[in-house]
């Protein structure tokens, strides 16, 4: 098949060449072929032959029988007019050689023919190239109209041409691209590969109406995230798929290419940039150390202990009360690390002797705490567990860590335990006051870290709200108002590790996470994300807040303020003054009321003595 093509383009060309050989002597008599004089009508027979041989023998040195032409480009191009224009110089010699006459001292041939000769070569060369193509793309664009779905690009930069550009190669895209958008008032009104900028961002509903759109392509690697999710949030309230393309930095080479597009993901919708650490620059601290991660099989535990195996731990130890998690991140890193030194535990914080054994066994020289009840509704409803687990578990560990002389100890904490309204927010920030209390009193650095919602972890809203809408719905929100802060799994765990390096003792670090999320628009646009439309295809229910929930978290207490840090997105809280005697006595007495498993009005007061900023939203 592909002799036959070559032989084919051949003959082509020795056809072109013959036409613009005999079209070019016309063109130079104005194609009145009467004033075609001898010698001319006779020598171009002369010099036809040998500008056959020169034309396929340069056009095989360039390769122009090797091309692809159904991806033809401008290189193509370029590569056909330096040929034919090397053709033509060969020309002009050869009919110095063979159509001079040395006794008139002339050329039999017009000078202005060679010249005629390579501009007519060159277009018909580049008819039977680029012709195919065309022709070709003529064919598949009126069946891709017909068969295909109708697309709109968002972004006529180079990604959105390359987008564009590969959809019309394609034999197996049956897609149709009826309209390219852009805000740039300059491009509105002009073409991206004969298709028509018809607007900015702004008249991307009305276009979809008009073109009945079925899908939105999102071309522009080079918007931030607050951009993005401006466009994103336009274009799902039209109800069509919506792909985009990844950030500039995910592209090889800056190209956009088909395989790189993916669906709208939760991340998009944030509406700031993702936070960015260089962990290779600041992983020094924990190469070749022993390591222990609390809660290590639950979301923010696990993707801690994969940065740490990533980074060259020593060891790595994970204590885990819950089997299965603890199991299926120990198998995850032992077929991903197969020279990791692993060490998992089952084993719960709350067991002073089983915590003293492990320290004292193992001796670890870091240790992230991130064993903790989560659960703000579950807590309400169980208050006596949220303060063994969270606070006593927390100060267990604190001490096993001392006596152990650990060098370094984070504490993942939470925006609730700022200003709490629940018993899990208040518990964690007794965690905070431990930590801060110890690092005084201890050689171990004690620091804790505190940030919002995290995305896909267990627990949060946004699995939830998949599994209703999975389900037919409704999706239950519990206030219309009612906004967080959010951030990625993978940012929170960023935040700890750099947490670990710059601290000095005490601190508790805050990420600044940008704006919130009003948590009805995230379920608005999950729901548009998973191909329905809100309130018609599935319902939005409030369900009311519940126990000891808040419209909104905060990041700081009234009493703190901010210093900054080396990542301009990292700041540290200022500690609070703290009667460190009366809150260890305190500490005792809520300890000795637990074991007596008092009612939860009575866990609360005591919280709340030790806690001045909790003010319980409703009793239960």
């Amino acid at each position: 098949m592909k002799i036959l093509r070559k032989i084919f383009l051949l003959c082509l060309d020795i056809c072109s060449v013959g036409l613009a050989a005999g079209l070019g002597l016309l063109l130079r008599f104005d194609l009145n072929v009467n004033a075609v004089l001898e010698p001319y009508d006779s020598h171009i027979w002369t010099l036809l032959p040998c500008t056959v041989v020169v034309t396929i023998l340069v056009y095989w040195l360039f390769r122009l029988y090797d091309i692809i032409w159904n991806y033809v480009s401008v290189s193509e191009l370029e590569r056909i007019v330096v040929a034919d224009f090397i053709i033509s110089i060969m020309n002009i010699i050869i009919g110095m050689v063979l159509n001079f006459d040395s006794n008139t001292e002339q050329w039999y041939m017009p000078r202005s023919f060679y010249f005629i000769f390579c501009f007519l070569l060159i277009m018909f060369t580049c008819m039977t190239r680029f012709g195919y193509r065309g022709v070709r793309m003529i064919i598949q664009r009126s069946r891709d109209k017909k068969i295909g779905a109708n697309v709109m690009v968002v972004g006529a930069g180079e990604a959105g041409n390359m987008i564009i550009k590969e959809i019309m190669a394609s034999d197996f895209l049956h897609k149709h691209i009826c309209c390219v958008i852009d805000d740039s008032s300059q491009k509105v009104g002009s073409f991206l590969q004969g298709v028509k900028i018809v607007g900015n961002r702004d008249v991307i509903p009305d276009m979809v109406e008009k073109y009945d759109i079925k899908e939105i392509i999102v071309a522009i690697p080079s918007a931030d995230k607050k951009e993005l999710s401006s466009i994103v949030n336009i274009c799902q309230k039209t109800g069509c798929a919506v792909k985009i393309l990844p950030g500039i930095c995910e592209i090889v080479n800056e190209e956009g290419k088909l395989e790189q597009l993916r669906d709208v993901q939760v991340e998009d919708l944030l509406g700031r940039d993702p936070i960015v650490v260089d962990l290779n620059s600041i992983m020094g601290y924990v190469t070749g150390r022993v390591v222990l991660v609390t809660g290590g099989g639950g979301s923010i535990g696990s993707e801690l202990c994969r940065q740490l195996a990533e980074h060259g731990v020593k060891r790595l130890i994970i204590v885990d009360i819950y089997e299965n998690n603890a199991y299926s991140i120990q198998q995850e890193l032992l077929m991903k690390y197969p020279e990791l030194d692993l060490v998992v535990l089952i084993a719960s914080v709350r067991n002073t002797n089983r915590l003293k054994s492990i320290f004292e066994a193992y001796k670890p020289e870091i240790v992230y705490h991130a064993a903790a009840h989560k659960h703000v509704p579950l807590m309400e409803t169980s208050p006596n567990e949220a303060v063994k687990n969270n606070v006593f578990g927390t100060l267990k560990t604190v001490k096993a860590a001392d006596a152990a002389g650990v060098e370094k100890f984070v504490l993942i904490s939470t925006d609730k335990a700022v200003n709490p309204t629940n018993i899990m927010g208040a518990t964690k920030r007794i965690c905070e006051m431990i930590v801060q209390t110890y690092n005084k009193k201890s050689k171990t650095e004690f620091v804790a870290v505190r940030f919002g919602n995290v995305l896909g972890s267990n627990g949060s809203v946004i699995p939830l709200f998949k599994k209703q809408i999975e389900m037919g719905g409704p999706v239950t929100v519990t206030h219309p108002d009612v906004i967080r802060y959010f951030m990625t799994i993978s940012e929170a765990v960023s935040l700890v590790l750099q947490a670990g390096a710059l601290a000095k003792g005490g601190e508790i670090f805050v990420l600044d996470m940008g704006e919130p999320v009003k948590i009805l628009e995230l379920a608005e646009n999950l729901i548009r994300m998973s191909g329905f439309v809100p309130y018609q295809d599935i319902d939005i229910k409030f369900s009311g807040l519940r126990p000891g929930e808040k419209l909104f978290e905060e990041l700081l207490m009234d009493e703190e303020g901010l210093q900054d840090t080396e990542n301009k997105l990292i700041h540290i809280g200022k500690p609070i003054k703290l009667d460190e005697d009366k809150f260890l006595k305190d500490l005792d007495n809520l300890y000795m009321a637990c074991l007596d498993e008092p009612n939860p009005a009575t866990v609360r007061k005591l919280v709340a003595s030790i806690v001045p900023t909790y003010k319980p939203r409703t009793e239960v």
